[in-house]
């Protein structure tokens, strides 16, 4: 069984560290890489058939498509600040260039594109702010680019997870076409750990077990989801953030919880001890 966890991989000469394309993860619609760029580095992209939404996950940048240009955008040095993000939205066969102000992390999602919307700055104050769950299973999230926003195909949200608590859980699903109350949607992780030489853990798997990976995942590793189950684990002494990008057919995230689990949406979570 092919794994379905990526290691972050040496900078390249661009400064690219993750690398996951259709062809290489074996599904249809979500890309996503990862750079890290120093001050002063530039970095061209084409968009080509696909639209992108590139999020400074740390540092200043500046970035310019065929039509706009946007000087100095960022404010974060970290993600581990949990304030939210700037990030630059950018249509199919249009092309970005960015030039990094101070060292700079930059993911860049990518899913097929229609030409529907122009290229728009997306910036803090447009981020969607939640705080999900409770008791060990709280969370907070940035909704970066979510269903209700213009895009054709990307989904993107960020997740903060305390140590020792659960994320992307009770364990959920979005892999069923053609019914109501699902929609298939791959999904891309990025992960990130405070501090960095931790580790969290991630488990995909479906209902019959015909897939059933746990990963213990790393500093800027990525786990790729094609189907099934997916929740997180953090450990004590060591807070995770991930970077999320879903894409299918249907731009709308619907999931199904896993039944075994759902009773922690309950009034019955958390027991008294």
């Amino acid at each position: 069984m092919t794994s379905l966890l990526a290691k972050h991989q040496p900078a390249d000469t661009q400064g690219r560290i993750q690398h996951i394309t259709p062809e290489n993860a074996g599904w249809r619609y979500v890309g996503f890489d990862v750079y890290q760029l120093r001050p002063g580095q530039r970095l061209h992209l084409n968009s080509d058939k696909e639209e992108l939404c590139l999020v400074l996950v740390a540092g200043i940048a500046s970035m310019a498509t065929q039509k706009t240009e946007f000087h100095n955008i960022g404010k974060r040095m970290s993600p581990f600040e949990r304030t939210p993000p700037y990030a630059l939205y950018v249509p199919d066969n249009d092309s970005v260039e960015i030039q990094a102000q101070t060292d700079v992390e930059l993911a860049v999602c990518r899913a097929p594109g229609k030409g529907t919307y122009p290229a728009r700055l997306i910036v803090p104050e447009d981020i969607g702010i939640e705080h999900r769950g409770k008791g060990r299973n709280k969370r907070l999230v940035h909704n970066i680019l979510p269903d209700s926003a213009e895009a054709d195909s990307l989904l993107v949200v960020e997740v903060y997870t305390a140590e020792g608590n659960t994320s992307s859980y009770p364990s959920h699903k979005h892999d069923t076409e053609g019914v109501e109350h699902e929609t298939y949607l791959e999904e891309s992780y990025y992960h990130r750990l405070s501090p960095p030489q931790g580790f969290c853990m991630q488990r995909v798997y479906t209902d019959d077990r015909s897939l059933d990976q746990c990963m213990a995942v790393y500093d800027k590793d990525v786990v790729k989801v094609p189907r099934g189950y997916h929740p997180v684990a953090t450990l004590a002494g060591y807070d995770s953030y991930y970077l999320n990008v879903m894409a299918g057919p249907i731009r709308k995230w619907r999931f199904t919880w896993e039944k075994d689990h759902a009773w922690i949406n309950t009034e019955d979570y958390p027991k008294e001890r």
